[in-house]
């Protein structure tokens, strides 16, 4: 079973982002995580830790991802796990353009970074893609999981 974990980091409050993706996530097989909102660096470790998380899913909205991300992927390999890294949503403040923000954070070791227009279904794919999973794949787990 793939496993992922995801949250909305810092002081984010923004919760219909995550519901719409755990949601889609659910739909496509994978076990998900929520971990909610206003979740730091270190509840996003455990939690990827105690379920041994193939991903962790980063989410913020409110334009202050870089200063609640810094350190996050050394966290991440002080840990036990050695899961993907995906953000997105509106990661800065300002009108940085978007490949910036993504040079940014991938700098900061995520494995993927999308803007706040990603479709949940890009993000899916993406994540398949990055795990070497097909579609059929994720289907059995949605079989296996139902049962």
């Amino acid at each position: 079973m793939t496993h992922v974990v995801l949250g909305v980091i810092g002081s984010d409050a923004h919760v219909v982002g995550i519901t719409i993706l755990e949601q889609a996530l659910t739909a496509a097989g994978f076990e998900v995580t929520n971990l909610g909102v206003q979740t730091s660096q270190e509840e996003f470790v455990t939690a990827a830790e105690d379920v041994d998380a193939d991903a962790i899913l980063v989410s913020s909205l409110y334009g202050h991802a870089e200063q609640d991300c810094r350190g996050f992927k050394q966290r991440v390999e002080e840990s036990t796990i050695d899961p993907l890294l995906y953000i997105g949503g509106n990661l800065s403040v300002g009108q940085e353009p978007f490949v910036e923000t993504r040079e940014t954070f991938r700098n900061f070791g995520f494995d993927r970074v999308f803007d706040s227009e990603t479709d949940p279904e890009d993000a899916i794919a993406a994540l398949r893609e990055d795990l070497s999973m097909s579609e059929h794949q994720s289907d059995t787990c949605r079989k296996i999981s139902s049962s």
